[in-house]
Order: structure tokens, then sequence, then C-alpha cells
């Protein structure tokens, strides 16, 4: 197809699974295409702990945007971060020019949420970005080799503890896999701890783990999980952190706790564009910072600018919003790519609805908790299901592949090749801190 100025031009802003299936879902459409992202990658988020916990390396997970797109001759990737829109002039400002557009849709997903403490970030990190999954992982494996170390027992205690803050799929996923590598994957690597000695908690402030699922599904993942040797805090609100330590609140009790690694999986916000568009089009958002959309994922009057993915409010199915998980994102990216000829052909189509497929969560290997709605299943059957869905929805082929052969690898060895310690603060300990030198000759590290 030839490009020219007259066809229907739209912009995508965000290349997760809403911005990209509407840009591949518009691959034969009579419109030209711009998809604008920060990243030049799309992630597949779903797998993201699994780079946190070293059993895939990131590359396994991101396909590049440009080499995902290449074969739509309609469509042009362009790598840059908006920061503000105009929507009578109906054009985008980015950080390095402008870029006008016909139709808009908008997928920038979400961020972490501390909930009014975002002071918690450093002591407790989020999990949405690879770089967030490089310093989860960093952070885990350092705690090890730090217990290693130290001599003092109540030190190393708060080495060996692993607090999981949130108790949904991710911090479910998380806290699985930390029991698998203390118990299997590290058994046999150190001399002076025992890693099957270190102490994961999950503190979830709800009655039960994977809120959204039915309770018998979660009374099966928290089994599974004590099984691994996680110990469920339910009913348990977090009231500080800080300093490797978190300070813990159930009914009138308070319980301060020593944890060196500390990861946050409670909450997320919306990114910070839904705010910019509320305030250039005064389109209502949630306490999240979603936005309300209407029921073709449009925004009140402004029929041309959709939001889709983490970044919508849909509240026109059910008793609450769609969850925020990657099928929604997929479903209404696909539809909106259909919406927009239709509307240029003067055609009405019937309002987004959610076809849902079920929810997934693993646990650990072989076990996992899948709701299907008319059936709920756990254990090894629910782990493949889990297994190839996952393997389905990754974006190439090689990454497929590459996947394959990892998982199957890490089965039949209960290795995690990608153990890697990058960044800074390579060793993890507090300033004066030493080993075996006398106090008058220690050699100090920065933290």
């Amino acid at each position: 197809m030839v490009l020219t100025d007259s066809l229907h031009h739209v912009v995508i802003v965000g290349g997760g699974f809403g911005g990209l299936y509407a840009a591949q879902a518009l691959k034969n459409a009579p419109v030209k295409v711009t998809l604008v992202d920060k990243r030049n990658f799309h992630l597949f988020q779903p797998l993201l702990y699994q780079v946190a916990t070293a059993s895939l390396s990131p590359a396994e997970i991101a396909s590049p945007l440009r080499l995902v797109l290449r074969g739509q001759k309609n469509t042009q990737v362009l790598l840059d971060e908006v920061v503000d829109l105009d929507p009578q002039a109906q054009k985008l400002y980015m950080k390095d020019g402008e870029l006008p557009y016909d139709s808009l849709i908008l997928a920038t997903g979400v961020s972490h949420h501390y909930f009014g403490n975002d002071h918690w970030q450093d002591d407790a990190p989020g999990l949405k970005t690879v770089e967030d999954a490089l310093e989860m992982r960093r952070r885990i494996f350092l705690a090890f080799e730090a217990a290693e170390k130290e001599l003092d027992p109540e030190k190393r205690q708060a080495w060996l503890t692993f607090v999981i803050v949130g108790g949904g799929p991710t911090g479910v996923e998380l806290a699985g896999a930390i029991a698998e590598i203390a118990h299997g994957a590290l058994k046999q690597d150190f001399r002076a701890i025992d890693p099957g000695q270190a102490k994961i908690l999950l503190i979830e402030g709800l009655d039960r783990i994977l809120p959204p699922y039915p309770p018998e599904l979660s009374a099966q993942a928290a089994q599974s999980l004590e099984h691994l040797g996680v110990t469920l805090r339910t009913n348990t609100l977090v009231n500080n952190i800080a300093d490797g330590v978190v300070t813990v609140k159930q009914g009138e009790e308070e319980e301060v706790i020593a944890a060196r690694t500390i990861l946050w999986a409670a909450g997320v916000k919306a990114s910070s564009l839904g705010q910019v568009l509320h305030e250039r089009t005064g389109v209502s958002v949630d306490r999240a910072g979603r936005v309300m959309v209407e029921p073709d994922l449009s925004i009140a009057d402004y029929p041309n600018i959709f939001v889709i993915g983490d970044l919508a409010n849909f509240s026109h199915q059910g008793n609450s919003p769609l969850p925020g998980i990657a099928p929604v994102a997929m479903q209404q990216g696909r539809y909106v790519a259909k919406l927009i000829p239709a509307k240029q052909q003067g055609k009405t189509p019937p309002p987004f609805h959610y076809l849902d497929f079920g929810k997934l969560a693993v646990i650990g290997q072989n076990v996992a908790v899948v709701d299907l709605g008319f059936l709920q299943l756990s254990g090894f059957v629910a782990w493949l299901i889990w297994v190839f869905a996952h393997i389905y929805y990754l974006i190439e082929f090689d990454n497929k592949l590459v996947v394959m052969v990892q998982w199957g690898w890490n089965y039949f060895t209960r290795g995690r090749g990608a153990r890697l310690i990058t960044g800074e603060s390579v060793l993890p300990l507090l300033p004066g801190r030493s080993l075996t030198q006398p106090e008058d000759n220690q050699v100090k590290v920065k933290a």
C-alpha cells in the first residue's frame, strides 16, 4: 500500500498488548498508522516475573516493534514519548516533535501504585518494566550472597527473609518462584547457609489471596504456596517500609519484620497520560487515574479518541470495570482497529464486549490454578494450560521456540540459568560492615 496524505491517520500511543494488537489489526485497512512508544520493543508482561526470578532472560519475552511490524507497509514506528495533546487541533506533542492525527488510540498502561507512599519505592520495587525485573533479580540473588558472608545470625536471617506485598497473580507467582529458588535451584550452591531456611512471606490486605478468583481456587493456591514453604499473611496491612524493615498490622496487632528483600505487587495506577487527557478534554478518571470510556472505548465528546488496555476504565459490562489483564487489552485493540474503518464508511458497529476465556495463575512447577468460568482447575493440568496459553500468545516464533526450550531445560534440571547479578551495589553490605577484618581495619562498601 502506498501511503498518501489523504489517508485517514491513526496514531497509536503505546506498544503493549492493546496498542500492538490494534496496529496489527489495521494492517490491511485503508489508513495510515503511526505507532509511538518510548521503548523500541513490545514486552510480554505476564512472564516478567520469570525474568525477575531468573527463569528467562529479557530478550526472550521482548520483541522489537519494528521487527514485528516491518511487513505492514501502512505502518510507521516512532521512538518517542508523548507528553501532551491538543484535542481541538488533533495534535500530539512528543518530547521530540509534534504529530497530527485523525483518530487517536491511547494504550499507555499503568505503573506501580503505593497508595500515597511513593517513598517506599526504593525499598520495595514493583514489577512493570524490564528494568524492574532486573532490579528484583539483583536483589533476590544478592540477598543469598550477602547471607553467605554474614556472621551475625539475626542479620543473616534478615537477608534470608523475603516479603512480597500483594496477593494477586503477580505476588503469588513471585512468592512461588522465590520458594522454588530457595528450595531447589540454590540448594547445593552455598556452604555457610542453607537457602532452604529462607522465609518467604506473602502479605495480602484482603481475607484471601487471588481475590478475583473463586474462593475454592484461592484456597487451593494458598495450600500449594504453603506446601512450597511460603507463609501467607491475609487480612494484613503494611503500615511502613523503611531501612530493611516492614511494619504490618493485622487487626489491632502490629508486627515489625526485618527483611532485606521487599517486593511490591499490591497495586497499579494509570500512566500520566490519563491525567493529561483529563485536563485537556475534561474526561472523568477513576481513583487509580484510569480514563472512563464510552461503550465503544471512545471518550465523552471526542469520538475520535480511544483509550484501551489498562489505561481504560470500561464499566459497561458487569458490576465492576474490566480487569487490567492482557486478554482485555488484546480484544480492545482489535475492536478499535475494526471500529475506525467502519466509522469512516458511515457504519456503527455494536459496543465493545469482552469475551472472558478464563483466568490463569501459576504457583510453581507443575502447579497452577485456572478459572474457565464453567470449569475450575488446579494442579498439573492447570499448569499445562498455563504453559501452552503463554507460549501461544508470545509475539514472535523465535521467542516461542526459545521459551519452550528454556522451560523444558528448567523443568528437568530445576536450574535457573539467568542468575546474573547486574547493576550497582554488587556487594550489598552496610557501610562499616566487616566480614573478617577487625573494626579498625574494616573495608567500607557503599550500600
